[in-house]
Protein backbone atom coordinates (compact mmCIF):
# COMPACT_ATOMS: atom_id res chain seq x y z
CA UNK A 1 0.00 0.00 0.00
CA UNK A 2 1.52 3.19 -1.19
CA UNK A 3 0.21 6.65 -0.02
CA UNK A 4 1.63 10.45 -1.10
CA UNK A 5 2.95 12.58 1.93
CA UNK A 6 3.91 15.80 3.27
CA UNK A 7 6.23 15.99 6.21
CA UNK A 8 7.35 19.83 6.30
CA UNK A 9 8.44 20.97 3.07
CA UNK A 10 9.37 17.61 1.41
CA UNK A 11 6.48 15.61 -0.27
CA UNK A 12 7.29 12.07 -0.85
CA UNK A 13 5.68 8.58 -2.00
CA UNK A 14 5.97 6.16 0.96
CA UNK A 15 5.06 2.72 1.97
CA UNK A 16 2.66 1.70 4.83
CA UNK A 17 2.69 -0.54 6.98
CA UNK A 18 1.74 -1.20 11.07
CA UNK A 19 1.52 2.52 11.11
CA UNK A 20 4.65 3.44 9.64
CA UNK A 21 5.66 5.23 6.92
CA UNK A 22 8.89 4.13 4.59
CA UNK A 23 9.70 6.85 2.11
CA UNK A 24 10.47 5.52 -1.39
CA UNK A 25 13.23 8.18 -2.54
CA UNK A 26 13.61 12.05 -2.55
CA UNK A 27 13.99 12.01 1.68
CA UNK A 28 16.26 11.36 4.20
CA UNK A 29 16.53 8.00 5.31
CA UNK A 30 14.36 6.48 8.12
CA UNK A 31 10.85 5.43 8.91
CA UNK A 32 7.86 8.51 9.91
CA UNK A 33 4.91 7.58 11.87
CA UNK A 34 1.69 7.84 9.88
CA UNK A 35 0.18 10.19 12.54
CA UNK A 36 3.24 13.04 12.06
CA UNK A 37 2.27 12.97 8.13
CA UNK A 38 -0.02 14.88 5.93
CA UNK A 39 -2.05 12.50 4.16
CA UNK A 40 -2.22 14.16 0.25
CA UNK A 41 -3.77 12.87 -2.67
CA UNK A 42 -2.05 9.63 -3.71
CA UNK A 43 -1.35 11.25 -7.51
CA UNK A 44 -2.03 14.45 -9.44
CA UNK A 45 -4.24 13.57 -12.34
CA UNK A 46 -4.22 15.63 -15.39
CA UNK A 47 -7.50 14.35 -15.71
CA UNK A 48 -10.13 12.33 -14.39
CA UNK A 49 -12.25 10.50 -16.49
CA UNK A 50 -15.22 8.89 -14.64
CA UNK A 51 -18.14 6.57 -15.89
CA UNK A 52 -21.73 7.22 -15.21
CA UNK A 53 -23.79 4.92 -14.95
CA UNK A 54 -21.71 1.40 -14.47
CA UNK A 55 -23.70 -0.94 -11.56
CA UNK A 56 -26.46 -2.99 -12.73
CA UNK A 57 -28.07 -2.52 -9.37
CA UNK A 58 -27.84 1.49 -9.76
CA UNK A 59 -29.53 1.11 -12.94
CA UNK A 60 -32.17 -1.15 -11.67
CA UNK A 61 -32.85 1.58 -8.92
CA UNK A 62 -32.99 4.02 -11.59
CA UNK A 63 -35.15 2.03 -13.39
CA UNK A 64 -32.54 2.50 -16.68
CA UNK A 65 -31.36 0.63 -19.49
CA UNK A 66 -27.74 -0.74 -19.39
CA UNK A 67 -25.98 1.46 -21.32
CA UNK A 68 -23.92 -0.06 -24.41
CA UNK A 69 -21.02 1.38 -24.06
CA UNK A 70 -19.52 3.19 -21.09
CA UNK A 71 -20.83 7.16 -21.06
CA UNK A 72 -17.70 8.91 -19.94
CA UNK A 73 -16.98 12.48 -18.31
CA UNK A 74 -14.31 14.24 -17.26
CA UNK A 75 -13.27 16.03 -13.93
CA UNK A 76 -10.60 18.69 -13.82
CA UNK A 77 -7.33 18.44 -11.76
CA UNK A 78 -8.29 21.63 -9.81
CA UNK A 79 -11.19 19.86 -7.94
CA UNK A 80 -8.63 16.93 -6.42
CA UNK A 81 -8.79 17.24 -2.89
CA UNK A 82 -7.21 14.01 -0.58
CA UNK A 83 -8.21 11.99 2.48
CA UNK A 84 -9.17 14.41 4.99
CA UNK A 85 -9.30 17.66 3.41
CA UNK A 86 -12.60 20.13 2.95
CA UNK A 87 -15.25 19.41 0.49
CA UNK A 88 -16.93 22.96 -0.60
CA UNK A 89 -20.17 23.84 -0.70
CA UNK A 90 -20.78 25.61 -3.76
CA UNK A 91 -23.11 28.75 -2.83
CA UNK A 92 -24.72 28.34 -6.21
CA UNK A 93 -26.04 24.68 -5.35
CA UNK A 94 -28.80 23.94 -3.13
CA UNK A 95 -28.29 20.05 -3.74
CA UNK A 96 -24.45 18.29 -3.32
CA UNK A 97 -24.46 14.13 -3.46
CA UNK A 98 -22.17 11.98 -2.74
CA UNK A 99 -20.94 9.21 -5.02
CA UNK A 100 -18.70 6.54 -3.45
CA UNK A 101 -16.18 4.58 -6.41
CA UNK A 102 -13.58 2.72 -6.48
CA UNK A 103 -10.84 4.34 -9.14
CA UNK A 104 -7.98 3.32 -10.82
CA UNK A 105 -4.90 4.75 -10.94
CA UNK A 106 -2.34 5.15 -14.23
CA UNK A 107 0.96 3.82 -14.11
CA UNK A 108 1.85 4.21 -17.21
CA UNK A 109 1.52 6.78 -20.04
CA UNK A 110 -0.79 4.92 -22.60
CA UNK A 111 -2.68 4.63 -25.26
CA UNK A 112 -4.54 1.43 -27.51
CA UNK A 113 -4.00 -0.79 -24.63
CA UNK A 114 -6.03 -3.84 -25.25
CA UNK A 115 -8.16 -5.19 -21.74
CA UNK A 116 -5.94 -8.10 -21.80
CA UNK A 117 -2.94 -5.80 -21.25
CA UNK A 118 -5.08 -2.95 -18.49
CA UNK A 119 -3.23 -4.30 -16.05
CA UNK A 120 0.24 -3.50 -16.82
CA UNK A 121 -0.45 0.00 -17.03
CA UNK A 122 -2.29 0.08 -13.78
CA UNK A 123 -0.67 1.37 -10.72
CA UNK A 124 -3.61 0.07 -8.58
CA UNK A 125 -6.49 1.35 -6.77
CA UNK A 126 -7.88 3.65 -4.34
CA UNK A 127 -11.12 5.22 -3.15
CA UNK A 128 -13.38 7.55 -4.69
CA UNK A 129 -15.88 10.47 -4.20
CA UNK A 130 -17.19 12.15 -7.06
CA UNK A 131 -18.83 14.77 -5.41
CA UNK A 132 -22.39 16.08 -7.63
CA UNK A 133 -24.16 19.33 -7.71
CA UNK A 134 -26.98 17.68 -8.68
CA UNK A 135 -29.46 20.37 -8.88
CA UNK A 136 -27.52 22.17 -11.68
CA UNK A 137 -26.97 18.29 -13.11
CA UNK A 138 -30.39 18.13 -14.19
CA UNK A 139 -30.40 22.62 -14.67
CA UNK A 140 -27.73 22.28 -17.25
CA UNK A 141 -28.65 18.71 -18.79
CA UNK A 142 -25.16 17.95 -19.30
CA UNK A 143 -22.39 17.29 -16.15
CA UNK A 144 -19.24 19.60 -16.48
CA UNK A 145 -20.85 22.53 -14.07
CA UNK A 146 -22.24 20.23 -11.68
CA UNK A 147 -18.87 17.78 -11.58
CA UNK A 148 -15.94 20.27 -11.63
CA UNK A 149 -16.33 22.43 -8.95
CA UNK A 150 -12.98 23.01 -6.45
CA UNK A 151 -12.56 20.17 -4.31
CA UNK A 152 -15.31 17.09 -5.63
CA UNK A 153 -12.60 14.55 -6.96
CA UNK A 154 -11.89 13.33 -3.44
CA UNK A 155 -9.74 10.34 -3.44
CA UNK A 156 -7.48 8.35 -1.60
CA UNK A 157 -6.28 7.66 0.94
CA UNK A 158 -3.58 5.64 -0.37
CA UNK A 159 -2.96 3.07 -3.45
CA UNK A 160 -3.33 -0.39 -3.07
CA UNK A 161 -1.30 -2.07 -6.24
CA UNK A 162 -2.77 -4.52 -8.79
CA UNK A 163 -1.00 -7.54 -7.62
CA UNK A 164 -2.29 -6.82 -3.76
CA UNK A 165 -5.83 -6.85 -4.41
CA UNK A 166 -8.20 -8.86 -7.01
CA UNK A 167 -10.91 -5.66 -8.09
CA UNK A 168 -13.82 -8.43 -9.18
CA UNK A 169 -15.46 -8.11 -6.05
CA UNK A 170 -14.82 -5.80 -3.29
CA UNK A 171 -17.70 -4.84 -0.97
CA UNK A 172 -17.60 -0.69 -1.64
CA UNK A 173 -20.06 1.43 0.55
CA UNK A 174 -20.78 4.88 1.84
CA UNK A 175 -21.63 5.97 5.21
CA UNK A 176 -22.88 9.68 6.09
CA UNK A 177 -22.05 10.65 10.01
CA UNK A 178 -21.61 6.98 10.32
CA UNK A 179 -25.21 6.03 8.38
CA UNK A 180 -24.80 3.99 5.74
CA UNK A 181 -26.13 5.28 2.52
CA UNK A 182 -24.33 2.99 -0.11
CA UNK A 183 -23.51 -0.84 -0.37
CA UNK A 184 -22.61 -3.12 -3.24
CA UNK A 185 -20.05 -4.96 -4.71
CA UNK A 186 -17.43 -4.23 -7.57
CA UNK A 187 -18.62 -7.16 -8.83
CA UNK A 188 -21.79 -5.20 -10.00
CA UNK A 189 -19.98 -3.16 -12.47
CA UNK A 190 -21.45 -2.63 -15.72
CA UNK A 191 -17.98 -2.55 -17.65
CA UNK A 192 -15.21 -3.67 -15.53
CA UNK A 193 -11.95 -2.03 -15.58
CA UNK A 194 -9.83 -3.84 -18.07
CA UNK A 195 -12.92 -2.90 -21.15
CA UNK A 196 -12.98 0.48 -19.60
CA UNK A 197 -8.73 0.81 -20.16
CA UNK A 198 -9.39 -0.52 -23.45
CA UNK A 199 -12.64 1.69 -24.26
CA UNK A 200 -10.74 4.70 -22.81
CA UNK A 201 -7.43 4.49 -24.23
CA UNK A 202 -9.04 3.95 -27.69
CA UNK A 203 -10.01 8.04 -27.11
CA UNK A 204 -7.37 9.72 -25.66
CA UNK A 205 -3.88 8.83 -24.25
CA UNK A 206 -3.67 8.37 -20.26
CA UNK A 207 -0.64 10.01 -18.43
CA UNK A 208 0.88 8.57 -15.10
CA UNK A 209 -1.06 9.97 -12.25
CA UNK A 210 -4.73 10.13 -13.92
CA UNK A 211 -7.41 8.41 -12.84
CA UNK A 212 -10.43 6.62 -14.06
CA UNK A 213 -13.23 6.54 -11.65
CA UNK A 214 -15.81 3.86 -12.27
CA UNK A 215 -19.35 4.52 -11.75
CA UNK A 216 -21.05 4.76 -8.28
CA UNK A 217 -23.77 1.81 -7.34
CA UNK A 218 -27.38 2.45 -5.44
CA UNK A 219 -27.97 5.15 -2.77
CA UNK A 220 -26.60 8.37 -4.02
CA UNK A 221 -27.65 10.82 -1.82
CA UNK A 222 -27.46 14.35 -0.44
CA UNK A 223 -24.55 16.31 1.59
CA UNK A 224 -25.41 19.08 4.13
CA UNK A 225 -22.60 21.57 5.82
CA UNK A 226 -20.83 19.71 8.45
CA UNK A 227 -21.67 16.07 7.29
CA UNK A 228 -18.60 14.07 7.76
CA UNK A 229 -18.67 11.84 4.39
CA UNK A 230 -16.42 8.35 4.34
CA UNK A 231 -15.83 6.09 1.47
CA UNK A 232 -15.01 2.38 2.15
CA UNK A 233 -13.56 -0.42 0.09
CA UNK A 234 -13.02 -3.71 0.57
CA UNK A 235 -9.13 -4.20 1.83
CA UNK A 236 -8.57 -0.52 0.38
CA UNK A 237 -9.22 1.36 3.22
CA UNK A 238 -11.54 4.20 3.77
CA UNK A 239 -11.50 7.92 2.42
CA UNK A 240 -13.13 10.68 4.96
CA UNK A 241 -13.86 14.65 3.86
CA UNK A 242 -16.03 16.63 5.75
CA UNK A 243 -18.22 18.74 4.09
CA UNK A 244 -17.97 22.98 5.06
Amino acid sequence: MIGRFRSGDNVFYGEIEDGHVYPAGGVSAGTFELSELRVLPPSFPSKIVCVGLNYKDHAEELSMEIPENPILFLKPPSAVIGHGDKIIYPPSSSRVDYEAELAAVIGKRCKNISAEKAEDVIAGYTCFNDVTARDLQQKDGQWTRAKSFDTFAAFGPYIVSTDEIDVSDLKISCRVNGETRQESSTSNLIFDIPFLIEFITEIMTLEVGDVIATGTPPGVGELQRGDTVEVTIQGIGTLRNEVV
